[in-house]
């Protein structure tokens, strides 16, 4: 719920998705749930006008700003982790092929492209891999000159998970229903690339996760300049 220009970054993931068509989602909720049920909750106040007459009780709505989302908010425990939370879904999501990522990360991917990469792949799951600057600078150095300077280099060939997953129902035979410890990014995923199930849609455009304050920072500066590559919308 941490906000980026004034609304909070799962708005933003929703509305990437949105964007492309995909409009029915399944939030999995844990540490305050509640702050995330009355945002939703409240959502349709929250984006319109309306006066309030305190003398007749009444409220008279002017104009609405309403996407077109239908939102279920699943309750999935305060320490369960991220694969034993994707398991509790399974009877939201039934026999369909789903899409699934992270809270805290955003990025300019065609989401139709995913799926056509996940579809011609024909396996169980894909995962959307970036690959990411370094935390520092590197330089090359000869004679002890420096001879070059790179402040932010990509670490060649080095792909990470960037979230952005789409998923057969079978991805859940691989999740145990039994404890709520599973962690998605070990066994599940581990297996399924052992078992060569796991596509891997190369994204090479923007990608950002906000895990710290001045990731957020950078993240609101780039919104308020109007630069915001994730706004595809």
């Amino acid at each position: 719920m941490v906000e980026i220009g004034g609304h909070p970054i799962v708005w933003h993931i929703m509305k990437i998705y949105s964007h492309y068509g995909f409009n029915d989602f399944v939030i999995l909720t844990g540490y305050k749930s509640h702050i995330i049920k009355d945002y939703f909750i409240n959502y349709y106040t929250r984006y319109c006008d309306v006066t309030v007459n305190m003398l007749t009780n009444s409220v008279e709505i002017h104009k609405t700003r309403q996407e077109p989302w239908k939102v279920t908010l699943l309750y999935t425990g305060q320490e369960t982790m991220t694969g034993s939370r994707i398991k509790k879904a399974q009877e939201y999501i039934g026999n369909e092929t789903f899409m699934l990522t992270y809270g805290d990360g955003i990025a300019n991917i065609d989401i139709r492209a995913l799926l056509a990469s996940h579809k011609n792949s024909g396996k169980i799951a894909t995962m959307t891999t970036v690959q990411i600057s370094g935390r520092f600078g590197s330089v090359a150095i000869k004679n002890n000159t420096i001879v070059s300077f790179n402040e932010k280099p990509l670490v060649e060939e080095s792909w990470i998970n960037g979230g952005f997953f789409v998923c057969e129902n079978k991805v859940f035979d691989y999740i145990s229903a039994s404890v709520d410890s599973v962690i998605f990014e070990r066994d599940p995923l581990e297996n399924l690339a052992k078992e060569s199930q796991l596509n891997a849609y190369k994204h090479n455009g923007f990608w950002q996760a906000m895990d710290s304050l001045r990731e957020k920072n950078l993240l609101n500066s780039l919104w308020n300049s109007t630069k915001a590559p994730w706004k595809v919308w």
